[in-house]
């Protein structure tokens, strides 16, 4: 009987909650009162987060009725018609590249926003002044967390920064805090470097120290027995990975090097890299973070990593992994052999071990890699088929001509967008570290800070941040700090007045139906005006090459704003879920056919 209560009395608390989590990707509604909504629903279309929504009661269970409206419609569609049976709700949004937000709706009150770190503030901002529902929809990534700060309320600051962080530590006491700082240190710097947090309470940085104290840190200094012995037993495994890896690439008859930011960040990578393309003649590719870890007007440069998972497939080749991360092996593609720890270390283990052998010798597998160049541009796109309109790739191209002879000095930082992925192609990279970006999460108004933290890094070096105008909006408050601090940072803002990344999307896949990407930037001229930066607006091709020059020659922090064409695709392009060799290229018949089609659908406004 008393279990019986028991029971009952948890249905009725579950049932008073109306509440279960899922990781669907819905709004999270939070509720007072039966019925009552209290303050904003917070949407992120991110499948993988985790939640909340009401649900009906538990009591009194009844068979529901059975909606077959929504039948055949994506996730995306249904979202999008839940949203106008919800009139009375205002929606913020950021921009998502796909299908059903960029249908336009007539009945649904919407805003489009550029930032994604103000936007819950707006959301929040409109449901307090009308007491209706605010939604916000930011797509995944910096979009979903950007707008975590407001939903954080005297939050552990560890448990927040858990999920993103190599290590994080609270200090409790001002006498163990040399020790944790010379901990954060050693570990962000240690093995695979990354962010560490050390948590600074209030009473630790007020305290007052009156005793002397160790200021070695607590981690390991010398190996156990048992670890010694693990060591030796590990140091036979990759011997023997190793001996297998060299006879592999002995074998190969089409062997190719897919570098990546771990080579740079590895001590005499770049070097070792370079040793072992020389001594087997083998071509190497990179990553975007990769981009400078090996010379690309090397004869040995490749752009186009193909057939190695065919070749594991058939047994006569595959895919070797150097990673100092031993989760992140096999974690996107299965390898033949997993090599763990420094990848410099091991190159220069494995470096024996390889044969040597000409470019002859692999003369058939480097006229077909030609054979692709030359099929396969990545000088190939539209250039003076539309006349005084100045393209992107063209000013990028120019720029590394400018500074060809000052490579070794000059420190490329780009926001998130078409001007990143034109910058990683147009550009010639020669050094590690001079491509500073970033990845991951693919932060929108990177460029702008990491500028000029490069800058107070390399005073003597020039630094510039080509960025996009909806980047650069981002993060634009910047510039005053780089003017009042007088760091000499050179801004290039490739403006063509939308989110190019996303409208190419939305232009390719779903039928030219642009929604939230254009936006009305500022005056970006009046806005350094106003900043007391120098600054040019060029918008004329014929002008492209004297206002680099005068960029680069200009003493000081200095913007140039470039007015170029616009709807202009990143090319070449593999499609979501299509395989390497199956990439979209630059067609001038397909193009033009392709704007056209784009005026048709949109009356002339986009073209």
């Amino acid at each position: 009987m008393l279990r019986t209560r028991q029971a009952a009395k948890a249905i009725r608390a579950v049932a008073n909650a109306r509440s279960f989590t899922t990781t669907s990707a819905v709004a999270s509604v939070h509720t007072s009162k039966k019925g009552q909504f209290q303050e904003s629903i917070y949407c992120c279309c991110d499948s993988m987060s985790r939640r909340t929504r009401t649900m009906s009661s538990l009591c009194n269970p009844r068979k529901n009725d059975m909606d077959e409206s929504f039948i055949g419609k994506t996730g995306g569609e249904i979202f999008h018609e839940m949203m106008l049976t919800w009139r009375e709700t205002h929606l913020w949004i950021l921009a998502v590249p796909f299908s059903p937000f960029s249908m336009p709706s007539t009945t649904q009150s919407t805003s489009t926003l550029s930032s994604p770190s103000k936007v819950l503030a707006t959301a929040e901002g409109y449901a307090r002044a009308s007491g209706k529902p605010g939604v916000v929809l930011v797509t995944s990534g910096p979009g979903a967390t950007n707008v975590i700060t407001l939903l954080l309320s005297k939050r552990p600051m560890l448990s927040v920064f858990l999920a993103c962080t190599k290590w994080n530590v609270m200090v409790k006491n001002v006498a163990e805090l040399p020790r944790r700082i010379n901990e954060a240190f050693e570990i962000a710097t240690s093995g695979r470097p990354g962010p560490v947090l050390v948590d600074l309470p209030k009473d630790v940085t007020a305290g007052v120290l009156r005793r002397a104290i160790p200021t070695e840190t607590a981690l390991p200094s010398l190996p156990s027995a048992a670890s010694r012995a693990a060591m030796d037993v590990t140091k036979k495994q990759l011997e023997g990975a190793l001996q297998r890896v060299g006879n592999l690439v002995n074998k190969a008859k089409k062997p190719i090097i897919y570098a990546g930011q771990g080579i740079i960040l590895s001590e005499g990578g770049p070097e070792i890299l370079k040793e072992l393309a020389d001594k087997s003649s083998i071509p190497v590719t990179t990553t975007l973070q990769g981009l400078g870890a090996y010379d690309e007007l090397d004869e040995n440069i490749a752009k186009f990593a193909p057939g190695a998972k065919a070749a594991a497939a058939k047994g006569c080749g595959g895919i070797v992994h150097f990673k100092i991360m031993p989760k992140n092996i096999n974690k996107v593609v299965q390898v033949t052999e997993a090599i763990e720890g420094d990848v410099a270390t091991n190159l220069k283990e494995l470096l024996p071990l390889i044969e040597s052998k000409t470019m002859d010798d692999r003369k058939e597998w480097f006229n077909k890699i030609n054979e692709w160049k030359k099929k396969w541009p990545l000088t190939d796109y539209e250039r003076a088929e539309r006349s005084g309109l100045i393209k992107p790739q063209t000013l990028i191209e120019e720029l590394s001509n400018l500074v060809a002879d000052r490579k070794d000095q000059t420190y490329i930082a780009t926001g998130v967008g078409q001007h990143q992925m034109w910058t990683a192609q147009h550009f010639r990279w020669r050094h590690p570290r001079s491509m500073i970006t970033s990845g991951g999460l693919g932060t929108m108004g990177y460029g702008l800070p990491a500028a000029i933290g490069a800058k107070v890094a390399q005073p003597d070096a020039l630094v510039i941040d080509i960025d996009g105008d909806a980047s650069f909006n981002m993060t634009l408050t910047k510039l005053s700090t780089a003017a009042q601090f007088n760091i000499g940072i050179k801004v290039i803002i490739l403006n063509n007045e939308e989110q190019g990344m996303v409208t190419q999307w939305q232009n390719i896949f779903y039928e030219d139906r642009y929604a939230h990407t254009h936006q009305s930037n500022p005056d970006f001229i009046k806005l350094a005006e106003a900043m007391r930066v120098q600054n040019r607006r060029v918008s004329k091709p014929e002008d492209v090459v004297d206002a680099l020059k005068w960029l680069i020659n200009t003493d000081g922090p200095a913007l140039l704003e470039v007015v170029t064409d616009k709807k202009v695709p990143v090319l070449p392009m593999v499609p979501v879920g299509s395989g390497l060799h199956e990439f979209l290229v630059f067609d001038g018949a397909k193009d033009k056919k392709r704007r056209e089609l784009m005026r048709e659908r949109t009356c002339g406004l986009h073209g």
